[in-house]
């Protein structure tokens, strides 16, 4: 930490505030509107709701790959905006600060953040992905516990179904209970109780429903007439349907690790198809760390007002544009998936489109004078709200009152 000097501390300071904000904020915004389509999901598919914490954790490594950039780039843009508009970024350019200089904090930011950011792409992400769709996977087939709708048909197995009227203490005591069951040759079974309790045995694919006061009806070809038997405790036997298991990581390229993907794109094994889906993974991973290392200059470029102007336009900006370069790269690596492309194309040309643009605005702010990279989009900016303050206004009249 030495040859960081006092104002670089001080910058490092104006930057982590907003920056551990940013990502926390963007995290909960993100996990909120994940977290309602899980409930549904869960509630839809029967399982216990608990399994959604499991899923949103596994989720979390999805968001932080975008989080981490836009956190670097409105942390470093709020902190020199703040100086900016306090004046004190005037005051180090007239002591012999350069914007290069300036960018010695956010730069340490930015390498440290990238190392974080491809350790998530590269390795947790693809583990939590898997986990994820493991879950899925249990509660669609069942393995979590599937629960028992109240007032609803419900599947158990292939042969067994269920309805109850009413469950109280947790699902422990029910009531109203109808139980069918579909045996081989066409033999079947009906039950009708007044309550019931459901209870484990040392057979894991078998449990026991034990019903009391109620009325069973065996039916089979052989029989005339089904047979009916009234009784006033019942142990009846349900098997749990099979669940095989969940698959081998890997299936999909969003599974595999950064080194995975390498092995996977030069493999003489893999099919043609495989190489290329692979190398389209793992371009696209590469280019979302590498713009890392320009978002400093991004966004210092957009910080800095025009003089005697405290418009936060530079704010929208920037998160407009890496969110569309995230969009854009993920277009090209599903059109490089295809084959359609190759991936050093598809990917890697918009990231020197997007490299030649913040160059240009950084070197328009930091090496022309009076150089406003974003100074025209602000006089349209002005101009489009004063008209619109023009239609909006309502006309007021002036009355005279006679004396």
């Amino acid at each position: 930490m030495r040859f960081l000097t006092l104002t670089d501390r001080y910058l490092a300071r104006l930057i982590a505030v907003p920056l551990i904000s940013t990502l926390l904020l963007a995290a909960m915004l993100l996990l909120l509107d994940k977290m309602l389509n899980l409930f549904d999901f869960v509630v839809r598919e029967g399982g216990p709701v608990s399994v959604v914490w499991k899923m949103l954790a596994n989720t979390i490594p999805e968001y932080m790959s975008l989080g981490v950039p836009i956190g670097l780039t409105l942390g470093t843009l709020l902190a020199f905006r703040r100086m900016a508009m306090s004046s004190e970024l005037d005051v180090l350019r007239a002591l012999g600060w350069s914007y290069g200089r300036m960018l010695r904090v956010p730069y340490l930011f930015a390498g440290g953040l990238a190392l974080v950011n491809i350790g998530i792409v590269g390795f947790v992400q693809p583990y939590s992905q898997y986990a994820y769709e493991g879950l899925r996977y249990e509660l669609r087939s069942g393995a979590l516990g599937a629960s028992i709708k109240v007032g609803e048909f419900t599947k158990l197995g292939k042969n067994d179904t269920m309805r109850i009227e009413h469950s109280q203490n947790g699902g422990r005591d029910l009531s109203g209970i109808f139980v069918h069951t579909a045996g081989q040759d066409g033999k079947s079974s009906a039950v009708t109780a007044q309550s019931g309790t459901f209870y484990g045995t040392d057979d894991p694919d078998t449990i026991i429903f034990r019903l009391h006061n109620g009325v069973l009806v065996n039916n089979a070809p052989g029989f005339k007439t089904p047979r009916v038997l009234s009784f006033t405790s019942q142990d009846l036997p349900i098997a749990l349907p099979k669940i095989d298991n969940f698959r081998q990581r890997g299936v999909n390229n969003e599974e595999l690790t950064v080194p995975e993907l390498v092995r996977t794109g030069h493999s003489g094994k893999a099919t043609l198809a495989e190489r290329i889906q692979s190398r389209a993974e793992f371009h696209f991973r590469m280019v979302e760390v590498a713009i890392m290392f320009l978002l400093p200059l991004l966004s210092v470029s957009l910080a800095v007002p025009p003089k005697r102007s405290s418009s936060a336009l530079g704010v929208f900006l920037s998160i407009v544009m890496i969110v569309t370069y995230h969009k854009i790269n993920q277009y090209a690596a599903a059109v490089a998936a295809l084959g359609k492309i190759d991936p050093v194309i598809a990917l890697w040309t918009p990231f020197l489109l997007f490299s030649l643009l913040i160059w240009w605005m950084y070197h328009t702010l930091a090496h022309k004078p009076g150089g406003q990279p974003i100074g025209a989009l602000e006089r349209v900016f002005a101009k489009a709200g004063a008209a619109a303050k023009r239609w909006t206004r309502f006309g007021h009249h002036r009355i005279q009152i006679p004396a």
